[in-house]
């Protein structure tokens, strides 16, 4: 992938991951990874329409996934785009939860184990100090 893709897709997400929202500086000893939302065993590619600035833990749980089961509905629903989706219609910060308001958002913070301990407490210290 050309740096300034990687560049393009940094900016672009203000430095923080596009799913879970919290920022690089927040996490300063790992380094987000550009995430194919579109993997590329599905047909994805280097384009940047398809690609999202993930933190380490979004990045590892979604993995190639695109759909996964809503736990209200037990019904199986895509996952949250940040190229296609307003993060706000789909989920809510709550003193360092991730809620999901939709099917897609619970399924997605599901899958993606979003309020994991320590996500959560790296989610309030930041939210604390900004």
């Amino acid at each position: 992938m050309e740096a300034a893709t990687r560049e393009l897709v940094r900016r672009r997400a203000g430095n923080a991951c596009e799913y879970c929202r919290i920022p690089q500086e927040a996490t300063p000893l790992i380094s987000f990874h550009i995430e194919h939302i579109v993997s590329r065993q599905h047909g994805g590619s280097d384009k940047p329409d398809i690609l999202a600035l993930a933190c380490d833990r979004c990045n590892a749980y979604k993995g190639p996934n695109l759909t996964s089961i809503d736990p209200d509905t037990n019904t199986v629903v895509p996952l949250f785009n940040p190229r296609l989706d307003a993060w706000g219609d789909h989920f809510a910060i709550r003193d360092g939860y991730i809620a999901g308001l939709t099917a897609k958002g619970r399924a997605t913070v599901r899958l993606l184990n979003m309020n994991a301990p320590r996500r959560v407490e790296l989610r309030q210290v930041w939210l604390r100090t900004r």
